[in-house]
């Protein structure tokens, strides 16, 4: 499914950036400190509790923080239900999104709002991205600090889905383009790479998963020269083949790292090394110069590939009177 980012015009790039460098000023990591002093603890016993009874919590809850990021910015706007299904969920790519995901959040929301000084005075844009710290956290990654202060958008469509998440079959330049858009630097973006998960990329690729269509053509007529991708370690060509063979059933999914699919590590980083990145737009990371030193520092350096998740929570945030603090997550007041 390939994009042509040619529409984005350079004057509204650098009008959306100005934009998430002055909102995310307002954020602060002790925003609640007066009025919800709990808000974090809350939070997280809400979120270990939903991945004590499946693992799949992890990667759906960071999958749906980037989609929510990357569309009107960090506003919970893709928790917004629509009965006619004309909100950001109903889009084609964000139709696979984990239901585990959205559950995390409405469970995290009730833990938090059963507090009386908290009730409603938290937003639902707040709730997802501790939430999303704390998935990392719990499945072996590191615990950081959040900035808070987010306010719950209100508006919430398809049509503002398209264009603005990546394909797995994107290319450099086309990745650093949309990264670009969001105020994001090609470090930022291969950062996210290892760190994200679900069907657009970035994924929580150290934890995530995807289904055999977004990568078979890898395996099965690449190119009239070549039936498998040469950048593709030809044995675990063969080894996803006996997975996903032709025709396969599209919910079939494999993990993507083979290694430790359930830890927050650096693997990925690791398995780009050895042509195991599963999809193309992992792979090119490490396959084009521009990027291949990055991908080779993160590779030996576990801790340094954290940081970007920050700079994405501040991607077109609303703070201040914008928005509101949505009493239910899914439906604005």
């Amino acid at each position: 499914m390939a994009i042509n980012f040619e529409f984005v015009f350079t004057s509204f790039m650098i009008l959306l950036i100005s934009s998430v460098q002055t909102s995310s000023a307002q954020l602060s990591r002790g925003f609640y400190n007066s009025t919800c002093p709990n808000v974090e603890q809350l939070v997280r016993a809400a979120v270990t509790q939903k991945l004590q009874q499946t693992f799949v919590t992890a990667p759906s809850t960071l999958r749906l923080f980037f989609h929510d990021c990357f569309v009107r910015g960090c506003d919970a706007s893709v928790l917004l239900v629509s009965p006619t299904n004309q909100a950001e969920k109903s889009h084609p790519d964000d139709v696979s999104l984990a239901g585990d995901g959205f559950d995390t959040v409405v469970k995290a929301k009730v833990a938090v709002d059963s507090d009386r000084q908290c009730r409603n005075k938290v937003s639902c844009a707040d709730i997802l991205a501790l939430a999303t710290r704390d998935v990392v956290n719990l499945a072996g990654g590191p615990f950081y600090e959040v900035e808070l202060g987010r306010r719950d958008g209100r508006i919430s469509t398809i049509a503002s889905v398209q264009h603005h998440l990546p394909s797995p079959n994107f290319n450099l330049d086309q990745l650093n383009s949309l990264f670009s858009f969001n105020g994001l630097s090609q470090t930022d973006m291969i950062a996210l790479s290892g760190n994200l998960s679900g069907k657009n990329m970035p994924r929580l690729h150290t934890i995530g998963f995807s289904h055999c269509n977004k990568f078979s053509k890898r395996m099965y007529n690449f190119s009239p020269g070549n039936r498998i991708d040469p950048t593709l370690n030809l044995q675990y060509a063969l080894k996803l083949k006996q997975t996903c063979p032709v025709n396969v059933d599209p919910r079939v999914a494999l993990v993507l790292d083979p290694f430790t699919p359930q830890t927050f590590d650096n693997q990925y980083f690791k398995n780009l090394q050895q042509g195991m990145g599963l999809l193309s737009s992992d792979q090119v990371l490490f396959t084009d110069p521009r990027s291949r030193d990055t991908i080779n520092l993160f590779a030996s350096n576990e801790q340094a590939f954290y940081t970007a998740i920050t700079k994405l929570g501040r991607v077109g945030v609303n703070t201040g009177n914008q928005g509101e603090i949505r009493v239910d997550c899914t439906k604005v007041n």
